[in-house]
């Protein structure tokens, strides 16, 4: 039997400590070597470098149907009301009968100017006969001077009286033809104010006429959206901005109407300026004071940045989209917000050319983790993650990532 010293003990004791400590050390660099070849490769997503460009958006403004050009209907001359030749409510035209005011008084009024006229006419052609015969007299010096002169003035008189008779045979004639009550525009007509039978006045008002078409309604812009119009309108022509109406609820196709007028000047109290446009309305089916919105489409904000409306999220410091650095890494970018076109919204700051932004559904991503960037096709609309199966397809990949880091955790376990 062999036996050992204590110096030699000790060193079989430190060979073997060595020896586990060399398997240990060799166990835990495989298990994450291990680890490292089954973590999930960057996360595919598409991105958009900011460039400006020009964005077309849409307003919508509160307003209220008008009709300007409304006529109410009254009696020009006095007499019994006899006859209503329409019914509440309908589409009357321009001079259609609507009443009658007792016309046989007004006959008989013309007869009797007509016969004033014809004797103003008799006496008229008396008065010639006798100035031509009194200056074939003096000629003769059969009369004086003053007899002639006095013949003259005798025709001249004449002659007034049967102007006189022919302006009062015109007046007759005129309150003749008011006892016919006409329409005096196109409209839809409302309720008689006096019934048959009575007395009405020269004055006295019968009906009301609205017109129905065209429709104007009148609405307020901000003063930046009005100068925005403006400066379009001046450099394109008013073709390039048109305006719909809707009435919310009412089973009937917008109409499109055009801008007429843009104020001049800012409301110091609301900062607004006014603005209306004009709806044709040929079917009737809009009636003024009904409540509507007035969308104004092709308006346009020029040499803006803007990204699609799933690129912006909500930080702790306001709106903030990812943008990638030069390692593709996410990083966070607070940003100003401007108008929302469509799928669009515009960035006022936070933003400068070159950027690259994050425009797909950020799904699980947080700042900081790696992107496989993917080149954006320019369409928002069809941004994944904008629409229910894409967010699908985005919630599956993230957990099929999940299902590998669970797997790579667990062999680094084992």
């Amino acid at each position: 039997m062999v036996s050992t010293t204590g110096n030699e003990r000790r060193g079989l004791v430190a060979v073997a400590l060595a020896g586990v400590l060399l398997m240990g050390c060799g166990s835990d660099d495989a298990g994450q070597q291990q680890a490292k070849s089954a973590s999930p490769p960057p996360t595919k997503a598409q991105v958009m470098e900011m460039t400006k460009r020009d964005i077309t958006l849409e307003k919508s403004y509160p307003a209220m149907l008008r009709s300007d050009h409304d006529v109410t209907v009254v009696a020009r001359v006095s007499g019994m009301l006899e006859e209503r030749h329409f019914e509440p409510g309908e589409q009357v035209e321009k001079g259609q009968s609507l009443y009658t005011i007792e016309p046989e008084v007004y006959e008989a009024i013309v007869r009797q100017r007509e016969a004033d006229l014809a004797s103003a006419k008799a006496n008229a052609e008396l008065a010639q006969a006798n100035a031509n015969r009194y200056q074939r007299l003096l000629k003769q010096n059969s009369v004086s001077v003053q007899q002639r002169d006095q013949a003259l003035a005798d025709l001249k008189v004449a002659r007034a009286n049967v102007a006189q008779a022919q302006a009062a045979l015109d007046s007759a004639r005129i309150d003749l033809d008011y006892t016919d009550v006409e329409a005096p525009t196109s409209g839809m007509i409302s309720l008689s104010e006096v019934n048959l039978g009575n007395l009405v006045n020269d004055g006295t008002e019968l009906a009301t006429i609205t017109p129905l078409d065209p429709l104007e309604v009148r609405f307020q812009l901000p003063q930046e959206e009005a100068f925005q119009l403006r400066r379009q309108r001046h450099e394109n022509g008013q073709q390039t901005v048109t305006a719909n109406l809707q009435i919310p609820g009412l089973p009937k196709d917008s109409l499109t109407g055009r801008i007429q007028f843009l104020g001049s000047r800012v409301d110091e109290n609301t900062s607004t300026v006014q603005a209306n446009a004009f709806f044709d309305n040929p079917d009737g089916f809009y009636l003024p004071g009904q409540f509507v919105r007035v969308t104004l489409e092709g308006l346009k904000r020029y040499n803006v940045f803007a990204v699609p409306e799933i690129a912006v999220t909500q930080g702790l410091m306001g709106p903030q989209v990812y943008v990638l650095g030069k390692d593709n890494k996410i990083r966070t970018r607070t940003v100003q917000l401007g108008d929302t076109a469509g799928a669009w919204m515009i960035i006022k700051s936070g933003l400068d050319s070159g950027d690259r932004v994050l425009v797909s559904d950020i799904g699980n991503l947080s700042p900081g983790a790696a992107v496989d960037p993917q080149p954006f096709d320019g369409e928002a609309e069809t941004v994944p993650g904008t629409s229910g199966e894409s967010q699908a397809a985005q919630k599956q990949s993230n957990a099929k990532s999940s299902s590998s880091t669970s797997q790579a955790k667990q062999a680094s376990g084992a």
